[in-house]
C-alpha cells in the first residue's frame, strides 16, 4: 500500500471514528455515571433505539468538526489561516438558532455567547476571549469539541495541527479549554505516525503551558492510571473527586470531561472497543468526549482497529449529516468527507491532490468497507438482500430472487423521514439529486450469478403524507452473468416533490437469481431543471428542502413561498455547490422592506451574489463577501409593494445578469463560481409563487 494510500485511509478512519463515538454517545448525553450504569450499563453497543432515537442525528460535534476547515478553501490554504477568517466562516455557514451550535444562550451556551460578538463585530479571537467573556464561559468543552477536523489535516504534522486548533478554538474559547483542544489535536496528527499514547501525550503536551491546568490533569491521571493497573472505574472516581462538575463552574467544563478522554485511552490504548466502553459509560459529555477519543483510535489503529470489535460500520454504513447553510454539504458520508479532509491535507503540505476516483462520480465506493448511505430498501416485495463494500465497488448479495420479489439498495441524497424523530436541531438541507439531471451507475454480475436480472435505477421521492414512493426509470437493462452494463436516466419533473433516495433495483427476468451484482459507481451530472413550488398533494419535505435562513417561512399563506425577515437580510435557498451555469426566473411580490430580490450562486449566508429590488426604486445586482456588499450593476426600476412583477438572473462564467421587464442590467465578476438559489428580504416580507431554474 503506497504512502498515499495509508493516509487516506488513515483519515478515512478517523472519521468513522468520530461519527461511531458521536452516535454512540448522543442518546444519553450528559447523563452521569450512575444513571449509566443503572439504566444502561456498560456501554459496549449502540442505545439509541433503546431510547428512541435515530443513529444518524444533527449534533454539533459532527457539523462543526467537518464545516470549520471550509474555512482553508474560503480564505487561506495554509497553517497560518487566523483565527479571524475561522470566525467570518462561522458567520457564513452558520445560521442563528438552526445550525451547528448549541443555542442555549449567552452566558449559558459559549458557542452561541461567541456567535453573538461575532455578530457584533467583535472578531476572533476577541469573540472567544477570557477578556469578553470571562474565564467560566471561556473554559467551557466547546473547542475540544470541533478539534479533530484539524488534525485530519495534519497527519504526521502535529505543530500544524496545533497551531490551526489553537487558532479555531480561540474563536468561541480561551484559557484551559483552548489548551485541551491543541493537546488533542496534535496527539491526534501525530497519531498517524505512532500508536504509543505516552509518546502521544508527550507530543501534545510539548504545545501547551507546562504549568496548565490540563498538563497538571493529564500528569494526574497517568500517575493513577498506572496505580489502579486495569481498574478504568476507580481512576474515573478519583477523576471525579479531585476534577469533577463540582470544581469546576458552568454547565460543561473542558477539564472533567478532558480528564475522560485522557483516561479511556490510556486504560485502553489499543482497543477501539474498550476505550468507546470506558468513555461512555464514564458518562458527563458522551458525545463529545467518544467522538474526540474515537477519532483519535480511529487514525492510530485504522480500520483494523475498528473492525476488531463488534460491527460498528454496518448500521452506521458511513452516514453523516452536516446541517449548515450550505445545504449542498448536508447529506454527506465518510468517504466523501475523507477524501476532501486528504485533499486539503496534501494543498496544505504543497502536494498533489489524488484524481477524483472513476471519473468524479459521487458514489465510488474506493475505501476498504465502504458503503457511502447504501442499505437495502424495506419492502413487502423484498427478498433477502445484503450490501457490503469491498473497497472497490458495493456489493449486493441476494438469494433465490424470484419473480415478483425485488434486491433494491439505495442512499439518502436529501434530509432522510427519520429526522421527525430527532431530538436535536432540524436538519438544513437542499436535495443533491434533482429532475433535469442525469443519473447514472455501472453495474456487473459476477460469473456466479445463477440467472440473468433486470436492472434499473430508482428514485424514492417524498409524496404529500410525508412518506416515500418508489419511482423507477423506465426501461430495464438486463443484466447476465459475467457481464456489466450502464445504467443512465435523465430525471422528470416531479411535482415539487424532492428527491430522498436514489439506488438500483433489480428483478428476476426469468426463474429465481441467487448471487450478486457489483455497483461500480452511481452518480449525476448536468444541470438541473425544474420548477420549485408547492406539490399538489401536500407534503411537508419540499417546505424542508429549502435551508432557512429567516426569521419566517410560512407554507400556509396562498403563495407557494412566502418569507419574512426581523433584522438585517435573510435568506432561504435551494441548490448545491454543483451547480455553476444556470438560469432562473421568479413571479415575485414584495411585501414590505429595504430590498428584496434573488440570490444566486450563493455558498451560505455571507457570500452571495443577489439581485435585488431597493426601496428607493433601483434594480441592483450585489456580492456579498463577509459583510462587505459590492454594487456590481444598477438601474431605475421602481416597483411598488404588494405588485406582483417577474425577475430573472443568468450566470455563465463570469457573466451575470438580471431582468425585470425591459430592464436588464449585467456585470462581470468571477468571485462565486458555483452555489444555490433563493429568496432574500431584508426587514420585510417576500413571497413567490413559482421558481424556475434551467442551465
Amino acid at each position: 500500500m503506497s504512502h498515499s494510500d495509508i493516509q487516506l485511509e488513515k483519515i478515512y478512519a478517523g472519521v468513522l471514528g468520530k461519527l461511531i463515538g458521536v452516535y454512540l454517545g448522543r442518546p444519553f448525553e450528559n447523563w452521569r455515571y450512575d444513571r449509566i450504569k443503572r439504566e444502561l450499563g456498560d456501554i459496549t453497543y449502540y442505545v439509541h433505539e433503546q431510547l428512541g432515537d435515530p443513529l444518524v442525528v444533527t449534533d454539533d460535534d459532527v457539523a462543526g468538526t467537518f464545516t470549520f476547515p471550509r474555512a482553508l478553501e474560503d480564505y487561506d490554504m495554509s497553517a497560518d489561516l487566523s483565527a479571524a477568517d475561522i470566525g467570518r466562516a462561522w458567520m457564513n455557514y452558520i445560521i442563528e438558532q438552526r445550525t451547528i451550535l448549541w443555542w442555549g444562550g449567552a452566558g449559558n451556551s459559549t458557542e452561541h455567547t461567541a456567535w453573538l460578538n461575532l455578530h457584533r463585530g467583535i472578531e476572533a479571537p476577541a469573540s472567544g476571549s477570557i477578556e469578553t467573556n470571562g474565564t467560566t464561559v471561556a473554559e467551557q468543552i466547546g473547542a475540544q469539541i470541533f478539534i479533530d477536523g484539524w488534525a485530519l489535516v495534519s497527519p504526521g504534522n502535529p505543530a500544524q495541527a496545533a497551531k490551526l486548533a489553537r487558532a479555531a478554538g480561540s474563536v468561541s474559547h480561551d484559557g484551559e479549554s483552548v489548551h485541551a483542544a491543541v493537546l488533542w489535536a496534535a496527539m491526534e496528527a501525530e497519531a498517524f505516525n505512532s500508536r504509543d499514547v505516552n509518546h502521544l501525550l508527550d507530543t501534545g503536551l510539548s504545545f501547551i503551558p507546562k504549568d496548565c491546568l490540563v498538563a497538571k490533569l493529564v500528569a494526574d491521571i497517568r500517575g493513577w492510571v498506572a496505580a489502579s493497573n486495569e481498574d478504568w472505574e476507580a481512576t474515573r472516581q478519583k477523576i471525579e473527586d479531585n476534577y469533577g462538575y463540582d470544581k469546576h463552574p458552568g454547565n460543561c467544563h473542558v477539564v472533567p470531561n478532558h480528564g475522560l478522554m485522557i483516561m479511556s485511552l490510556l486504560h485502553a490504548p489499543d482497543d477501539f472497543q474498550r476505550g468507546q466502553m470506558i468513555v461512555n459509560t464514564s458518562g458527563w459529555d458522551t458525545d463529545c468526549n467518544a467522538g474526540n477519543l474515537g477519532c483519535l483510535h480511529g487514525i492510530m489503529l485504522g480500520l483494523d482497529g475498528l473492525d476488531a470489535g463488534p460491527d460498528w460500520r454496518g448500521p452506521l454504513a458511513d452516514r453523516a449529516l452536516i446541517s449548515t447553510a450550505d445545504g449542498g454539504n448536508s447529506v454527506t458520508d465518510a468517504v466523501k468527507l475523507a477524501y476532501w479532509l486528504d485533499g486539503l491535507a496534501r494543498k496544505l503540505a504543497g502536494e498533489a491532490t489524488l484524481a477524483a476516483p472513476k471519473d468524479g462520480a459521487r458514489f465510488h465506493f474506493s475505501l476498504p468497507g465502504a458503503t457511502q448511505g447504501f442499505r437495502p430498501q424495506v419492502s413487502d416485495s423484498a427478498a433477502d438482500t445484503r450490501v457490503t463494500g469491498t473497497g472497490l465497488a458495493l456489493c449486493i448479495t441476494f438469494d433465490a430472487l424470484a419473480p415478483g420479489r425485488e434486491a433494491a439498495v439505495v442512499t439518502p441524497v436529501f434530509t432522510p423521514p427519520e429526522v421527525t424523530g430527532m431530538r436535536t436541531y432540524e436538519l438544513q438541507a437542499s436535495p443533491l439529486v434533482n429532475p433535469g439531471q442525469r443519473l447514472f451507475a455501472k453495474i456487473a454480475a459476477p460469473d456466479t450469478l445463477t440467472a440473468p436480472v433486470e436492472a434499473r435505477l430508482r428514485l424514492r421521492v417524498y409524496n404529500g403524507k410525508d412518506g416515500l414512493d418508489d419511482v423507477d426509470m423506465p426501461e430495464a437493462v438486463v443484466l447476465s452473468p459475467g457481464r456489466e452494463a450502464d445504467l443512465s436516466w435523465v430525471l422528470p419533473d416531479l411535482g415539487g416533490q424532492p428527491i430522498a433516495e436514489v439506488g438500483v433495483v433489480l428483478t428476476a427476468t426469468r426463474g429465481r437469481a441467487t448471487g450478486k451484482v457489483l455497483v461500480d459507481r452511481l452518480g449525476w451530472d448536468g444541470a438541473p431543471d425544474l420548477r420549485l413550488r408547492r406539490p399538489e398533494d401536500g407534503g411537508c419535505f419540499w417546505h424542508r428542502a429549502w435551508v432557512n435562513g429567516v426569521s419566517f417561512f410560512s407554507k400556509h399563506f396562498p403563495q407557494d413561498f412566502r418569507i419574512s425577515q426581523d433584522r438585517g437580510r435573510g435568506m432561504l435557498m435551494y441548490g448545491t455547490r454543483d451547480w455553476t451555469d444556470y438560469s432562473v426566473e421568479a413571479d415575485l411580490m414584495w411585501h414590505l422592506g429595504e430590498t428584496g430580490g434573488l440570490v444566486f450562486r450563493a455558498q451560505g449566508m455571507t457570500r452571495h451574489y443577489a439581485a435585488l429590488l431597493t426601496r428607493d426604486g433601483k434594480l441592483q445586482i450585489l456580492r456579498v463577501r463577509d459583510g462587505a456588499v459590492s454594487v456590481l450593476a444598477s438601474a431605475d426600476c421602481p416597483v411598488a409593494f404588494e405588485t406582483a412583477f417577474t425577475l430573472a438572473v443568468a450566470a455563465k462564467d463570469s457573466k451575470l445578469s438580471a431582468t425585470l421587464g425591459d430592464v436588464t442590467i449585467t456585470a462581470d465578476d468571477a468571485t462565486f463560481a458555483d452555489g444555490a438559489i433563493g429568496l432574500t428580504v431584508e426587514e420585510g416580507a417576500l413571497s413567490a409563487t413559482e421558481l424556475r431554474i434551467k442551465s
